[in-house]
């Protein structure tokens, strides 16, 4: 009777034992990642920061990851046919883009791009470039209020090259006319590359630049003012907008982003590689003398960097069309 006993028991122990794994989905698991090559892209023309950047990080990201990374590009819109590719590609961390802040924000407010905000996953942010206003050495107006007085005389008549369409070059050329209340006349590039190459060639007016490039091409250019809180430690004699009456900060941040839905482990691996990377002390040193801001934001920090961009801009962009 005993033994019958425990025999009913145990039975009853493994149907509750088997019923409740039945019940329960099966716990996914995480695939061996990556396998295979991994596609960088970059929605900007080649020799640009994000292009630039990509090269430099290649090597470490495939010792890393021990896997071939391919550089690809997808050139135009400032950066949104690219970024509308990469909402579209397959979430398993084998397509990669370089984003950009603040376009990755600004586009999707503005128009119809292809993709939203909400549908990138940043993984990190590694570089930042303040902005800044320059015109050719050999340029007539050779200070910003000579520029603004300029401006206001010919409405219109002064070009102003910027990389992209409601992009951070568009907003802080945006954001300078409302404050000074003057109308330039902006013309749009594919890429920094292809706006330095224009304004040092003379075909527009003055450009809205990129730091690095500010640093490299100082000797072929006027620089006017910066537009961040203090004067750029590379470029010490270029004053800021805010030094001389214009309440204007503007920068670019650069990370790589995912598609959503991409499984938080592929995110994880991608987000140590690229730190590592961000973190190393020669790359660092290497970022400040070319006139780069290093950064080190991980895939948390940067999605909290993000969300607060957002509403940031939400905001400016009320004012700005």
């Amino acid at each position: 009777m005993k033994k019958t006993w425990l025999v009913v028991l145990g039975l009853s122990i493994v149907a509750v034992v088997i019923a409740a794994c039945a019940s329960e989905p099966p716990k996914p698991t995480e695939a061996p990642y990556p396998t295979k090559q991994i596609t960088y892209m970059i929605p900007f023309d080649p020799g640009g920061q994000s292009d630039r950047e990509a090269r430099r990080q290649q090597p470490f990201l495939e010792k890393s990851l021990s896997q071939k990374i391919v550089i690809d590009y997808k050139v135009g819109g400032g950066g949104a046919v690219g970024w509308a590719e990469l909402v579209r590609a397959k979430p398993d961390g084998y397509y990669i883009a370089g984003v950009n802040l603040p376009h990755i924000i600004l586009q999707p407010l503005q128009q119809d791009t292809g993709y939203k905000t909400e549908q990138i996953v940043p993984v990190v942010f590694f570089q930042r470039t303040p902005l800044g206003l320059a015109v050719p050495a050999n340029s007539p107006y050779k200070s910003l209020k000579e520029f603004i007085d300029a401006a206001k005389a010919k409405p219109e008549s002064i070009t102003v090259g910027g990389s992209g369409t409601f992009s951070g070059h568009h907003i802080a050329t945006l954001r300078l006319q409302k404050i000074a209340g003057v109308k330039f006349n902006y013309v749009p590039f594919t890429g920094a590359a292809p706006q330095m190459t224009a304004v040092l060639g003379g075909h527009v007016n003055a450009v809205i630049a990129n730091s690095d490039d500010l640093v490299k091409y100082k000797d072929q250019l006027r620089l006017l003012a910066m537009a961040d809180a203090d004067r750029f430690p590379l470029l010490p004699e270029m004053p800021t907008f805010k030094e001389q009456g214009v309440d204007m900060i503007e920068a670019i941040d650069r990370g790589v982003g995912v598609p959503v839905g991409t499984p938080d482990y592929v995110v994880k691996k991608l987000e140590t590689a690229f730190l590592e990377i961000a973190k190393n002390p020669d790359i660092v040193a290497d970022m400040k003398k070319q006139g780069f801001v290093p950064l080190a934001m991980g895939a948390a920090e940067s999605k909290t960097h993000v969300e607060k961009m957002l509403a940031t801009y939400k905001e400016l962009v009320k004012d700005i069309k």
